[in-house]
């Protein structure tokens, strides 16, 4: 009990920790290598406390689906259900005993397994031993795989009581067609009640392997110590192959406009079209830009919709970049009878923007706000584990943290204007509205050419179409939620 006193104060640190300033300032000095067996390492010391976090990351999120939606999904969910033998109750034990954390995720990109320990000498080992464990031979029990497959399913029926919900379903795969990053990250009903364990560890075979993964750690250990657990890790992966690159995304072609009626005095709109990916040399023009188009209370979308004409109490669009080209959306609910009014205001908004960007004092208003705020966003073991893990898998500079306020400063508004027009085409718009009776949704929606009614089955609260929301930016810098 003593130890776990003592751990808890830690580990509560560890999510605040600020390196020193001028650590921080200058971004953390980032090691990395590769082992024998293909394992990618990002290391970065932070000796501040006796911590240390480990974040592995796999090619192995919802856009590898394949047939199976939600497969991603499930197969990480079940990791810490049983391993090695160990049930989950005694695996969340002998995790507790020395006050270590173990986290997982999944988004369309990645999953990830990750690590919070002490790194005094035995609690480290334990720690490490028993998330070896959970690494070296998930064991997918029947009853734990039974209570997943039934919570999956619970969610994606609250889902359609969710406009939001409804309509993420329906952007996505309008917005990326036959790409993978169509597949509902979170399964369909049918996909995840004919899901076996049989497919889980198939998945886990095929994808968790070490050519196929990436480590990052950060805390209060040096190389050779990590060096050591970079061995263990590809020690108990089976090496395998990395995964072939996902195939590049298609623009729409032409505009689109889907309703989808639902029992609700709002309507739910996004707009948007496919964006830019990781490391495209576009991202910091797009990404500064997008921050006074609609990245907050000061932006143009918000001064126009919001302020000038009281449409919506809370409009924003973002880009969402991954591994191909994410999605760029705008979004708001507003009333059934504004919807036109609102439509017309946000693209009106969009094309004036995209033809003469910003002024000076938005430029360097948002600049100041994105770079002040920036040293805050990378100044925790948390954070910069998250960093870590994105620039491995995506192959970013690593430098990439130490140049990303220099790189905001250097873009101009000429830039910006430039890179919306290259890639913004407000003439080739998806637009998802959520809301309303079917004569509602008729009334309030604009004549848009392309239009089409998205009519869910009578038995179903509206809307059936299966696609789990965007993964929009972490923080500054662009780690993805958590999408991704």
């Amino acid at each position: 009990m003593r130890i776990l006193g003592k751990v808890a104060g830690l580990l509560g640190l560890a999510g605040v920790l600020l390196l020193p300033l001028d650590s921080v300032q200058a971004g953390p000095k980032i090691e990395n290598w590769t082992t024998d067996q293909g394992l990618r390492v990002y290391f970065v010391a932070a000796p501040q406390l006796p911590m240390v976090d480990m974040r592995l990351t796999f090619a192995a999120g919802g856009a590898r689906d394949g047939d199976k939606p939600g497969l991603a999904a499930m197969t990480v969910s079940m990791l810490d259900q049983g391993a090695s033998g160990l049930n989950a109750d005694q695996l969340a034990e002998a995790f507790e005993s020395v006050g270590a954390q173990f986290g997982s995720g999944a988004a369309r990109d990645m999953a990830w397994v990750s690590l919070r320990t002490l790194t005094l000498e035995n609690e480290m080992k334990s720690a490490l031993d028993t998330w070896l464990k959970v690494l070296a031979r998930p064991d997918f029990p029947e009853k734990e795989f039974l209570n997943i497959q039934k919570m999956m399913l619970l969610d994606l029926q609250a889902e359609k009581q969710s406009p939001e919900a409804i309509g993420s379903k329906a952007f996505f795969p309008a917005l990326f067609g036959d790409h993978p990053y169509a597949s509902p990250a979170n399964g369909t009903e049918d996909s995840i009640s004919a899901m076996t364990r049989t497919d889980l560890q198939d998945f886990f075979q095929r994808y968790y392997v070490s050519r196929n993964a990436v480590l990052a750690v950060v805390g209060a250990l040096d190389r050779t110590q990590v060096e050591a657990i970079a061995d263990r890790v590809s020690g108990v992966l089976a090496e395998g192959e990395k995964a072939p690159a996902l195939p590049p995304v298609t623009p729409l072609a032409e505009a689109r406009t889907i309703r989808i009626p639902f029992p609700s005095e709002q309507a739910h709109i996004t707009i948007g079209q496919t964006g830019y990916k990781k490391g495209d040399p576009d991202q910091f023009p797009l990404y500064l830009g997008n921050q006074i188009l609609g990245g907050g209370s000061t932006s143009r979308l918000n001064k126009e919709i919001r302020q000038n004409r009281g449409l919506s109490y809370s409009v924003y669009s973002y880009f969402a970049s991954m591994g191909q080209d994410g999605p760029f959306i705008m979004g708001l609910q507003t009333r059934m009878d504004q919807t036109d009014e609102a439509l017309k205001v946000m693209r009106e908004t969009l094309e004036s923007y995209r033809t003469d960007g910003p002024s000076d004092n938005e430029l360097e208003a948002a600049q100041k706000d994105i770079t002040g705020g920036f040293p805050l966003q990378t100044a925790s073991n948390d954070d910069i584990v998250s960093y870590l893990g994105m620039i491995g898998f995506y192959g970013l500079p690593l430098d990439y943290l130490d140049t990303f306020t220099a790189n905001i400063n250097a873009v101009s508004r000429e830039a910006i204007v430039e890179a919306f027009q290259r890639r913004v085409q407000p003439d080739k718009l998806l637009t998802v509205i959520v809301g309303g009776g079917s004569e509602a949704a008729q009334a309030g929606a604009p004549a848009d050419a392309g239009a089409t009614r998205a009519d869910a089955p009578e038995d179903k609260p509206r809307s059936a179409i299966d696609i789990d929301a965007g993964e929009p930016e972490k923080t500054a810098a662009g780690t993805e939620a958590e999408a991704e």
